[in-house]
């Protein structure tokens, strides 16, 4: 019995333990887990996803370029999110640790622990990677929000009704119309 076929016999079981582990660091954590539809769980569903395919490149050992993709729909979105850097990357090393339990709970395959060296490097690249997705996305955002600053469009933005920007003078008079 190789790694390879360990992968496969355990995918499951390791890709939904990565899943949920993911999924509770976020506050509403419950809802995320038990939401199985993409569409009204929207953040669960691009986790399940994205956590899928990566963990499908990394047991197959595939090119560390490969890992932008599923790496940029899970970061894009904890980017947008109260995460520090550390907190929004820890998620991806994890499966490496779920990956020893798993195997080392099954028996049979107890000793292909010691071989998941290279796998273990792929997911430390991958680590790399999203570090580095979550950065760029972070500094897109804070562009935006500079450019909204700029633009005056914060404003709009920002404020809890456009008639408060009014000037005393003219809330008197839009509060008169209304009946206020």
């Amino acid at each position: 019995m190789d790694l390879a076929e360990a992968f496969r016999n355990h995918r499951e079981k390791i890709i939904s333990k990565w899943v949920d582990y993911t999924l509770s660091t976020y506050k509403s954590s419950s809802f995320f887990t038990k939401e199985r539809d993409k569409f009204a769980n929207p953040v669960g569903g691009n986790v399940r996803e994205s956590l899928t395919k990566l963990f499908t490149l990394l047991s197959k050992g595939e090119d560390s370029k490969e890992y932008t993709q599923p790496l940029e729909q899970i970061m894009s979105i904890r980017s947008v999110q109260e995460f520090t850097p550390s907190q929004a990357v820890a998620p991806i090393n994890a499966v490496k640790h779920i990956t020893r339990e798993v195997l080392a709970a099954d028996k049979e395959r107890k000793h292909l622990v010691g071989e998941l060296y290279d796998f273990e490097f792929a997911v430390d690249l991958a680590v790399l990677s999203a570090f580095d997705i979550y950065m760029q996305y972070r500094e897109r955002l804070y562009q935006v929000r500079i450019n909204e600053i700029r633009s005056g469009s914060h404003i709009l933005t920002d404020s809890k009704c456009p008639s408060n920007l009014l000037p005393d003078d003219n809330n008197k008079v839009f509060r008169k119309v209304n009946g206020n």
